[in-house]
């Protein structure tokens, strides 16, 4: 048994939600997401909450089981509070800033990074050391925050890079004499 497709997803005051086959669209105060699952698990709607069922007890059944119904409770959340990544840059020179519709880093190489952000995400730099990341599709920004993270990942001896904000970074001590 999933622990996690047994809870059902509640939902908070402000959201709604429609099942139209194996289909939930759910509008809430920030956006407007669909989900559609497979055929091996079964969406039901009662009072205020989803619920999700396997149909039969085949791997794949089970497995579509916990994902449909996490992935039901992210959209869920997205819709009314979204999500939000911070990430920090260390390093001497190192520095973000938004211009338009670009993020441009400073990153030490030797050419300025300009990250395009996509459709659905909203990316601020409030210091030249600080960006943020908010969206309402929680896989989208988490990619985004990677992709930008992936430009220059922070290394073990001096901490320089660009690391989230509650990442703790492995120090390892330098070469002795």
């Amino acid at each position: 048994m999933s622990r996690i497709g047994k809870r059902p997803v509640e939902l908070p005051s402000g959201v709604s939600a429609a099942i139209s086959g194996q289909t939930v669209e759910i509008k809430g105060p920030k956006d407007t997401q669909s989900f559609t699952a497979t055929d091996d698990v079964t969406l039901k709607m009662e009072d205020n909450t989803i619920t999700v069922t396997p149909r039969g007890s085949s791997k794949r059944a089970r497995q579509q089981w916990g994902m449909s119904r996490t992935v039901i409770a992210n959209i869920v959340q997205g819709v009314s509070q979204g999500f939000k990544k911070e990430l920090e840059i260390n390093g001497v020179g190192y520095r973000a800033q938004m211009q338009g519709n670009t993020l441009k880093l400073a990153l030490g190489l030797s050419h300025d990074v300009n990250f395009d952000v996509p459709e659905g995400v909203t990316v601020t730099a409030p210091k030249p050391t600080e960006i943020v990341i908010e969206g309402t599709n929680s896989q989208l920004v988490g990619q985004v925050a990677a992709n930008i993270r992936d430009w220059r990942p922070p290394e073990p001896y001096k901490g320089k890079g660009i690391k989230y904000k509650d990442e703790y970074i492995f120090r390892k001590e330098g070469k002795k004499k």
